[in-house]
């Protein structure tokens, strides 16, 4: 009988190598399909002094078509973009936009003024803009001197020197 070095992680890197495979071959064969499957709109969320902002990526969609509620601390965007037949589906050689209903839910900080919420909708963008309540903007603080007040002058001190006897 022959000894064999056993290698415990050898069996999930194949397990691992089989899966992606898999999914490379599912995801190929949903990419060239017609089907009009759901999509999720990218987001870029950014902060200033004043304001948490949302940007979504959404084009081709019009402003009834989306839905944005703010409850308890969460910001649900909904909305539907839908598949324009004007051309029959078989004369389409590659469909890559992705049609359908989305929602995206944001949890937001309990610093936010919920009556400040502004949201415009412009070149295909999206945005919303939740506006910081007074207490949660950074405030400058300054740092004062005890004793120093700004105006005055540097002043000069004097002291006495004592002169030391020769001793006898």
């Amino acid at each position: 009988m022959a000894i064999t070095r056993w290698t415990p992680f050898q069996d999930m890197y194949t397990l691992q190598n089989s899966l992606n495979s898999f999914l490379r071959e599912v995801n190929r064969s949903e990419d060239e399909s017609l089907s009009s499957s759901a999509f999720v709109p990218p987001v870029d969320i950014y902060e200033d002094a004043n304001h948490i902002v949302l940007k979504l990526e959404v084009p081709g969609m019009k402003l009834e078509d989306f839905n944005i509620q703010l409850e308890n601390n969460a910001l649900t965007v909904r909305g539907e973009r839908r598949f324009e037949k004007e051309t029959k589906e078989e004369n389409y050689h590659r469909v890559e936009r992705r049609y359908g209903s989305f929602a995206r839910v944001f949890t937001l900080p309990n610093t936010l003024d919920q009556e400040s919420v502004k949201a415009h909708y412009d070149a295909g963008i999206l945005t919303v803009e939740l506006g910081k309540r007074a207490e949660a903007k950074p405030k400058q603080i300054k740092v004062s001197v005890s004793g120093v007040t700004p105006a005055s002058s540097p002043k000069t001190v004097e002291s006495k020197s004592t002169e030391s006897k020769p001793a006898a």
